[in-house]
């Protein structure tokens, strides 16, 4: 689908709660008049980011997609705009991005290495990247916060788990990458002959392989609480970035160089679609796109097929509930016609084109 946020008192999270809304108030007020620009400016900085690991005792505040919520009772995993646990405040302004030379902190230093090494991207651009990745599929830019996310999110493939949507699979996913997140956890942890029984037993979870779906036994709550715990897990990190690398970072790599393209921005659309769309398989995948995307050798302009050819799709399948899947696809083809193909020096660039409101 990224330690924990500070928890609150009961009574501190009450007062605190009640200072942060009343400010999104008071900003609010006054007249309309006025550009967007100088409407933002009156708007409170946003609170700390909605942490699916993290606790919430009644009263706490914090802030997702711009808008604040406060809790409405205890609560853990169950994100704000969903359900009855929040109650939504005022919109509030985003805390300006780490400055670029804060990016490469983002990544495990061993990681940041591999992907240098085998991408020829650095932690600018793959902080970008998955700025880019988690918009849409957590609202929020926040990417780190979510190496322990876990929820059923209804969409028969099953848990989705992590940093890139991991699954352990259903009827709309037969062919999940969540087995191989699970034996690269036993293999990171150590194992000299890792399996994917190995890793549950690691995490502490229950399941087994039906043929290439991996059931889980446990209840939900009982399962993603292992998974949540794993957020600061070096052994967990190191296993999603294996199986993100194997699975779809290195196809997409190839995919880009094999066509002479090797910019951050086509590497990372590619990324975006084998994650949310499979890597390959049928007309939907990336492989399917590309395959109607055209042969000109042109970077841009067999992007901008590429990106015609993606947003024809993104919204049905279940990859993203409309328009979400459209915004999805308009973050980079945007950034493509901005010239923004290196993703570099591009934090305001990127917080631009992920300033839109889920569904």
């Amino acid at each position: 689908m990224k330690y924990a946020a500070k928890r609150l008192s009961f009574p501190s999270a009450i007062l605190a709660g009640f200072a942060i809304l009343a400010t999104g108030f008071a900003a609010a007020q006054g007249s309309a008049a006025g550009s967007a620009e100088k409407q933002a400016s009156r708007q409170p900085d946003c609170a700390s980011a909605w942490n699916p690991t993290s606790p919430y005792d009644a009263g706490s505040i914090a802030s997702r997609g711009g808008i604040h919520y406060r809790a409405a009772f205890w609560t853990q995993g169950n994100p704000p705009e969903r359900g009855q646990a929040w109650q939504a405040g005022k919109r509030c302004r985003p805390a300006v991005q780490a400055k670029a030379a804060d990016h490469d902190a983002n990544f495990p230093p061993d990681t940041l290495k591999f992907l240098k090494a085998n991408t020829g991207l650095d932690g600018e651009q793959w902080d970008n990247i998955m700025k880019l990745v988690n918009k849409p599929e957590q609202d929020s830019l926040e990417w780190t916060q979510f190496y322990g996310y876990c929820e059923d999110i209804k969409d028969k493939r099953g848990y989705t788990i992590g940093i890139f949507g991991a699954t352990t699979g259903g009827s709309n996913d037969e062919g999940p990458d969540g087995p191989t997140l699970f034996k690269e956890f036993d293999a990171s942890s150590g194992a000299s002959n890792p399996s994917i029984a190995g890793g549950l037993a690691r995490a502490g979870v229950h399941g087994s392989m039906q043929g290439k779906i991996l059931k889980i036994s446990d209840s939900a709550k009982a399962f993603c609480g292992k998974i949540n715990a794993l957020q600061n897990n070096a052994a967990w990190r190191d296993a999603m970035w294996n199986t993100f690398y194997k699975v779809y970072i290195q196809y997409s790599v190839q995919q880009a160089r094999q066509r002479g393209f090797a910019s951050a921005l086509t590497i990372g659309s590619f990324v975006d679609t084998a994650l949310n769309q499979g890597a390959a398989g049928d007309s939907g995948t990336l492989q399917g796109l590309l395959s109607r995307s055209g042969n000109s050798a042109d970077e841009k302009t067999f992007m901008t097929n590429f990106y015609a050819q993606r947003s024809k799709i993104v919204d049905t399948h279940d990859y993203n509930q409309p328009p979400n899947g459209k915004n999805r696809v308009k973050q980079w083809s945007t950034l493509l016609n901005q010239g923004e193909t290196d993703l570099k020096n591009a934090d305001a660039a990127v917080r631009k084109v992920t300033d839109w409101e889920m569904k």
